[in-house]
């Protein structure tokens, strides 16, 4: 039940057993009251409540089944991994920021060096791919560290 799944992730507001519409409503004024919100459903008729929500997350008995209303596909046997995947998303978040810090300490050394005159441009065509392609393994290989860690133990 709703009150059950609040209890578990730590929700202290949540609407449930609402017509779509009616979601689609509620979901409207509480985003233009500058709330935060996720919206989980079936995806089926809850299209216009998915999409108008911060967080859309689609549970679903085939997660190959194609919502593009939704930012998540959670699989109905995996629903009890609901809170592990809310953790997931805002470790999710912190390892971007990282990557974002990373990228442009790259590019503030580097713009030192070339105002210096100290690199030639062969060796600075060698360093511009190789920045991204660091900050690309780092992104990759943080994300499925943490996916493994997080998922895995759920929570």
């Amino acid at each position: 039940s709703a009150s059950a799944i609040a209890r578990e992730i730590g929700l202290t507001e949540y609407r449930a057993d609402l017509m779509p519409e009616d979601k689609l409503t509620v979901i409207r004024d509480l985003v233009r009251e500058y709330w935060q919100v996720a919206m989980i459903g079936d995806g089926l008729n809850d299209a216009g409540a998915l999409r108008q929500s911060d967080v859309g997350i689609s549970v679903s008995e085939d997660i190959n089944n194609f919502s593009p209303a939704c930012d998540a596909i959670l699989d109905s046997d995996r629903f009890t991994m609901l809170p592990s995947l809310l953790k997931f998303a805002k470790i999710a978040v912190v390892i971007i920021l990282i990557s974002f810090g990373l990228s442009f300490l790259y590019n503030i050394v580097g713009l030192w060096f070339a105002v210096q005159g100290n690199l030639s441009p062969l060796v600075a065509a060698i360093l511009m791919p190789l920045s991204s392609i660091s900050v690309i393994l780092f992104t990759t290989g943080a994300t499925a560290l943490m996916a493994k860690r997080t998922l895995n133990n759920k929570g």
